[in-house]
């Protein structure tokens, strides 16, 4: 990717931050990551992530492919998902008091959201857009501050997920399955879009989301999983988990849905083993051959993108930036993607016997 870079000094400098990033530093920030690359301060650091003449979105995109030619599989999931980076001000891009999964609460922060790639052989972040509120794009001014571009109108977070499944889907990323939460699943234009682009589905959704049933009749998910028979259920396992194999009661029913030739939609429940009240519910579409088990294992691939989150700010210093600029966030956030993605690939890599290296900017 040294060929998005306009000169050789930020070429250098990228490489010396991403391998700060992947350092084990307590810290990876301007600081540093300036003061391991031998710089006497982080003004280079910082002007490489505001100002610095190279294609953050084209980087991104290497990004995307890097991560295809190592973990590449045709039975890939896609997996959406949201975090947040907590902040001191009101300055930051994007940033405003709103709820954080990551904190479980609501706290000053920016949010990001992400795309994630999960194979049989690893999984990386390929994609992310920081979420700008409606407080943000109704002051140009505020806007204009923080170096968000005047083209840059609100969107919700599906409407930013479903920018990224185009990008993914005219890049001809491999995949099967896309998943992500309720959040994500109660946008019925995103499942349009992805029926609409035959991208096939297993979103999770709310428990009254209402449900039309192949009997002209419509009622809460809850409500059809009650009349599920005990034959229905059967115990699967999607996965390893801290404590062993993450095993659930899944089952499901054929619903209604925008009818098209060799597909289904489905309701799909998960229901704990130790606390039957528990359950999760799905709204599922893809090949009318689908086995429940395809379903089961792609809502279980959600998990992927927990674990990429949790291993990029672990390890790759996703949320370590002290920046305030809308395109130094996207900086900052695209290298640690590419530590990341360089991460797992070289998990893939020693497994065939080899050595990976970065050793070219």
């Amino acid at each position: 990717m040294g060929v998005r870079f306009a000169r050789s000094e930020p070429r250098v400098r990228a490489r010396e931050y991403v391998s700060g990033l992947l350092a084990g530093l307590e810290r990876k920030n301007g600081w540093t990551l300036a003061e391991r690359a031998g710089e006497t301060g982080p003004q280079g650091m910082q002007r490489l992530l505001r100002a610095a003449d190279w294609d953050v979105d084209a980087v991104r995109d290497d990004v995307r492919d890097y991560v295809i030619e190592h973990l590449g599989d045709p039975e890939a999931v896609l997996a959406g998902d949201e975090t947040g980076f907590l902040k001191k001000g009101v300055k930051s891009a994007g940033v405003q008091r709103q709820y954080s999964g990551t904190a479980g609460r609501t706290e000053n922060c920016q949010i990001g959201v992400f795309l994630a790639y999960a194979s049989r052989h690893g999984h990386a972040l390929i994609d992310r857009e920081l979420y700008v509120p409606q407080s943000w794009t109704s002051d140009r001014d505020r806007c204009r501050a923080a170096g968000i571009p005047d083209e840059v109108e609100f969107a919700t977070k599906p409407r930013q997920m479903i920018a990224m499944l185009e990008r993914a889907v005219a890049a001809r990323v491999p995949f099967r399955w896309f998943t992500a939460d309720e959040a994500y699943g109660q946008a019925g234009y995103l499942r349009d879009w992805c029926e609409d682009h035959d991208v096939f589905y297993v979103l999770a959704t709310r428990c009254d989301q209402q449900v039309h049933t192949r009997a002209d009749r419509i009622a809460r998910a809850d409500e059809l999983v009650t009349e599920f028979a005990d034959r229905t259920w059967q115990r699967l396992s999607v996965g390893a988990g801290a404590h062993g194999p993450r095993e659930y009661d899944w089952a499901r029913r054929q619903i209604d849905g925008r009818w098209k030739t060799g597909r289904g939609h489905w309701l799909l429940a998960r229901r704990s083993i130790a606390e039957p009240t528990e359950i999760a519910y799905y709204l599922c579409y893809g090949p009318a051959n689908a086995r429940l088990v395809d379903l089961a294992w792609t809502a279980g691939s959600r998990w992927h993108v927990e674990e990429a989150f949790q291993q990029a700010k672990g390890e790759a210093g996703l949320d370590h930036y002290q920046v305030r600029a809308w395109r130094a966030w996207y900086a900052h956030i695209t290298l640690s993607m590419l530590a990341l993605a360089w991460l797992a690939a070289s998990k893939t890599i020693a497994a065939k016997g080899d050595s990976p290296n970065l050793t070219k900017a």
